[in-house]
């Protein structure tokens, strides 16, 4: 609720540069202003149009391609997906799954 993120596993602590346990649970002003979402002009990504956002407000799966940054500066593409988890009250929130983005070739990085 309110946009908390309350867990990410240990690889993507090995991306980010920080892991779970030494950055705990953050809300959504902390989170984007340490590691994004970015665009492709580097600009944040306003917070409605973000995956995990969409699946837990819509209650519908999102798909979205954008860049993220490492607690020391380093920009990386990925992609992610979220899913919504519905119960019989409704959406109670999402999972998402984050993969390098594909490079233009198509090789992936």
């Amino acid at each position: 609720e309110g946009g908390v993120l309350v867990f990410y596993n240990e690889a993507a602590g090995l991306l980010l540069g920080k892991r779970f346990e030494e950055l705990g649970t953050v809300g959504p002003e902390e989170w984007g202003s340490l590691f994004g979402p970015f665009d492709e002009s580097g600009e944040p990504i306003p917070y409605d149009e973000l995956p995990l956002v969409v699946a837990v407000r819509n209650g519908r799966p999102a798909h979205a391609d954008f860049e993220i940054s490492t607690v020391d500066g380093v920009r990386h593409k990925v992609e992610a997906s979220a899913f919504p988890i519905l119960t019989p009250h409704g959406s109670q929130g999402a999972i998402a799954v984050f993969w390098p983005a594909a490079s233009s070739n198509g090789t992936g990085r």
